[in-house]
């Protein structure tokens, strides 16, 4: 059939031409892209687009050289178009790691200057009710063990660790409630 009036059919809308162009080419194409992606079944999706393209286009088409040209061509497009959104997605993901990145790090700087004030703050308790807030607190002894371990009674481990809660909270109520929640 001649190419000429074989794009004329099809830009009526005759779907036998577009059928002929289908079958002629199909193979030729799906050939043609998989050595540019080795992935077999990419070059068939690709090629399935380009064709379905020249179908939804048809009534614009201008060929002026070979239809074979033409959809080799039509289909290197398609590939490069591929290539484009491909490249996208992934300088889309590569921005979005960097930013969790970025944020992590200016995250983790905080709660440093965080646990430094509470450090500090800490460092002021008196020595026993230090010494309990700290074995309960970073250490994670139960009060029995502490009571056992400081030899005290379980009621004035309760009792230093009211007083060293309520120093904190009376100097530092925001760094108290999201370090706690770190140890």
């Amino acid at each position: 059939m001649n190419e000429r009036k074989l794009v004329m059919k099809m830009q009526k809308g005759n779907a036998e031409a577009y059928q002929y162009l289908f079958t002629e080419y199909y193979d030729w194409l799906c050939n043609y892209i998989f050595k540019m992606c080795n992935n077999r079944y990419l070059a068939e999706d690709i090629v399935q687009d380009a064709l379905m393209n020249l179908w939804e286009k048809r009534t614009q088409l201008l060929i002026s050289g070979s239809v074979k040209n033409y959809l080799f061509k039509c289909c290197y497009n398609q590939f490069l178009q591929h290539l484009r959104a491909q490249k996208i997605a992934y300088d889309s993901l590569e921005k979005i790691k960097w930013e969790v990145i970025a944020d992590t790090a200016y995250e983790q700087d905080r709660v440093e200057v965080k646990i430094k004030n509470l450090n500090v703050l800490i460092a002021q308790l008196p020595p026993r009710c230090k010494e309990v807030f700290v074995q309960n607190k970073l250490e994670k002894k139960k009060y029995k063990q502490i009571a056992q371990d400081m030899n005290i009674s379980i009621k004035t481990v309760e009792n230093q660790m009211s007083k060293a809660l309520h120093f904190l909270r009376q100097h530092a109520t925001i760094f108290l409630f999201l370090i706690l929640g770190i140890f």
